[in-house]
């Protein structure tokens, strides 16, 4: 589903705009984002849930020279799914 087919699907849900439920699905973005960056965790109970992770610095190696690195301590996005959009994939 693209981001056209999600907004179309949106307005027809709510009985808006596409306009409206284009603007509340970049808000949605938008917030998401924010909230990520701080490291704050977004729960959609039953849905999906988006929490920052820590990443430990490694060691890894290059593919191509076979040569090791080490690869910085950094941050990860985790995204669990939830038990209703589980049982919708069944």
């Amino acid at each position: 589903m693209s981001r056209n087919d999600l907004v179309a699907a949106l307005a027809e849900k709510a009985g808006t705009t596409k306009s409206d439920a284009d603007a509340v699905l970049s808000s949605f973005s938008e917030i998401l984002l924010e909230s990520v960056a701080k490291g704050d965790k977004v729960s959609i109970p039953g849905i999906l849930s988006v929490e920052r992770v820590n990443r430990a610095a490694r060691t890894g190696r290059n593919p191509s020279t076979g040569e090791t690195i080490n690869i910085p301590a950094g941050f990860g996005v985790k995204v669990s799914v939830g038990s209703r959009l589980k049982a919708a994939a069944k």
